[in-house]
């Protein structure tokens, strides 16, 4: 039982209100935790959550923001693949927790969002309060990155809908789901209690293997390619459909190219894939795109626009065969569907089942794997896709003057930064939760699916901290080290997250890269005075965080977690870093504020600005 209740506290037998069938419901269907930020529509099932069920399976996780909830829920969901329940408070708390549940969307996480509201019946409504918080349709505010949502209007009807609803959640492609419960619903005296649903007759829908002619047609056509190139996108994390992966490529001697809008889907120093991973294709990768002659894409995110990079707005000439469920979940409202990729063979399957029906008709290959890199040929003139990981710009003018603010003060360079935050994390199993933008490819070196969890989805700031506490929590006991390696603007805006970590004493190691700025709209501003021949000096302002300067290990103090920092040079990370990884190992939740230089070179959002000329 949670020490959050009294050991003597009475857990009653028998189910005496709407809410307590609810709670029934949930742990019956091995929900974990609930996360929450309190609130009065869902009073009644956080009685029952408490007092009838013990606060076990599910125990109830204190959020100070609904979006942290989600984001918890995000990260948890990240590691185990299961779905993690929060409540969210009438439409105050939905439109508090409305980025971290477009995040969820994109990501394609389960998620079981329970609403409160009402009550629906307006003479039994309280004066002011219940009134603001009543309204019609609260699922509006969502159902454009939602799977399902419904209001059902009886104890008996919420039943079957939790029931609908987590079977929807966990079905590929899987996405949060939302239903919203009526407050005097929830508080409706049952007597006797419906029947609860018969949970073995409602199963998950058993994964469709891809239709054997298709699997045919892909095996020859990749059997036959002399130059053919896989591209990992959303797969699952088993450890078993990881190595089949490696299988598959080995069998074909196919390239691979993976990145980091997904978890780690192969390992990055295996021969067949050449060149690090980034958030978007590098120069490199695009070349292989370019020389391919089949490519088959593994649920690969925005397959048309990478194809088009690659290509200078064109699209190759290679035979594209593209395995994804994703069409299931494209709609009107929002354009996470990416652009309309060209497709040969189109297959409406799990890709984890198209690779392990390749495998099992492709033979083992004798020749020898390909060493090292390859040599990629140039781009064409018309198009030159930056690597936003790999690029080397000489200092812009904007860039010297960064320089001329910082004398005096000494910073370390993100390329230090993560060579040395890597090194020293290699040795303790490390799970790296989050990366930041301008992180360098070369130092992700990944060789398990937990080595790396992803990125948020929806490509906002302020989930990193949430996200990272709740795949700390999942990761919790598996003798692996979570580590999220966050921006500041991400860091800033979530950092009361990490006070759910540290009540619930989850370890977790969070690095900041700590440039002072909101360093990716720097380069859109550049971009902007570039474009209108205006002055490129001024790209900071309205964006820097330093006058004054944020005190950010001292916000984590704020949080009960252990601050270091600001660090400024690589023999104090160094340290820091051994005296934190051993605070981690012991159960703490700790904040190493790295001062890193504001740079051009490293910002992986340089590749937003490729049309801009190299010649500085």
């Amino acid at each position: 039982m949670s020490a959050l209740v009294r050991r003597d506290a009475a857990v009653e037998p028998t189910p005496r209100f709407g809410s307590d069938c609810i709670a029934d419901l949930l742990r019956a269907l091995d929900i974990e935790y609930i996360a929450l930020t309190p609130g009065a529509s869902f009073r009644g099932l956080h009685d029952s959550l408490v007092n009838y069920l013990g606060n076990e399976r599910p125990e109830l996780l204190l959020c100070v923001h609904e979006e942290h909830a989600v984001a918890l829920a995000h990260g948890y969901a990240r590691v185990t693949g299961r779905p993690l329940a929060v409540a969210l408070h009438a439409n105050v708390g939905l439109m508090h927790a409305t980025m971290a549940i477009f995040n969820a969307w994109c990501d394609r996480v389960p998620m079981l969002l329970i609403g409160g509201v009402g009550p629906m019946d307006a003479i039994k409504r309280r004066p002011w309060v219940d009134w603001i918080h009543t309204a019609s349709d609260l699922a509006a505010l969502v159902r454009g990155y939602t799977k399902w949502d419904d209001q059902p209007g009886s104890i008996s009807a919420a039943l079957e809908s939790i029931v609908r609803a987590h079977r929807i959640t966990i079905t590929a492609p899987q996405g949060p789901v939302y239903i919203c419960l009526d407050a005097a619903l929830q508080e409706e005296v049952v007597s006797p209690p419906p029947a609860m649903p018969e949970l073995e007759r409602f199963p998950a829908p058993r994964p469709v293997d891809p239709p054997a002619h298709a699997v045919a047609e892909i095996a020859a056509a990749l059997s036959q390619a002399k130059r053919p190139l896989i591209l990992i996108g959303r797969v699952s994390n088993d450890r078993e459909d990881f190595d089949r992966r490696v299988d598959l490529a080995e069998r074909l001697n196919a390239r691979v190219v993976t990145d980091l809008k997904t978890a780690a889907t192969f390992p990055t120093a295996h021969p067949l894939h050449p060149f690090p991973a980034g958030l978007y294709v590098s120069t490199d990768a695009g070349a292989m795109i370019r020389e391919a002659d089949v490519i088959l894409s593994l649920d690969w995110i925005d397959l048309g626009g990478s194809l088009r990079q690659a290509c200078g707005g064109q699209f190759p000439g290679a035979k594209v065969m593209q395995c994804s469920l994703d069409s299931y979940s494209h709609n009107g409202w929002s354009k996470d569907y990416q652009s309309l990729p060209p497709t040969d063979v189109l297959v409406l399957a799990s890709p984890d089942r198209l690779v392990h029906a390749l495998v099992e008709c492709l033979p083992k290959r004798r020749d020898a794997l390909p060493v090292g890199p390859r040599v990629a040929t140039a781009a064409p003139t018309a198009a030159k896709p930056a690597a936003p990981s790999t690029v080397k710009s000489a200092p812009t003018s904007a860039d010297k003057a960064d320089l001329e603010s910082l004398r005096g003060e000494e910073c370390i360079s993100i390329d230090d930064m993560a060579r040395v935050t890597s090194t020293a994390l290699s040795r303790h199993h490390p799970s790296y939760i989050r990366l930041p933008l301008g992180w360098p490819g070369e130092y992700c070196g990944f060789t398990d699916p937990l080595d790396f969890i992803g990125f948020d989805g929806g490509g906002g700031i302020g989930s990193g901290p949430g996200m990272a506490v709740g795949a700390a929590l999942a990761l919790r006991g598996s003798g692996r080290l979570p580590v999220a390696v966050l921006g500041d603007g991400d860091y800033l805006m979530g950092l009361t997250a990490l006070w759910t970590g540290v009540h619930y004493r989850v370890p977790l190691l969070v690095v900041v890269s700590n440039n002072q700025s909101f360093f990716n709209d720097e380069l859109h501003q550049e971009r902007m005075a570039r474009t209108r021949g205006r002055p490129v000096e001024n790209r900071w302002v309205g964006l820097r965080m330093n006058d004054p300067p944020l005190d950010l290990a001292q916000l984590a103090n704020g949080q009960g977690a252990i601050g270091y920092g600001p660090v400024r040079t690589v023999e104090a990370l160094e340290h820091t870093l051994e005296i934190a990884i051993g605070e981690v190992q012991a159960g703490a939740t700790c904040v190493i504020d790295v001062r890193v230089a504001p740079e051009y070179a490293r910002a992986v959002s340089s590749a937003l600005l490729r049309n801009i000329p190299n010649d500085h």
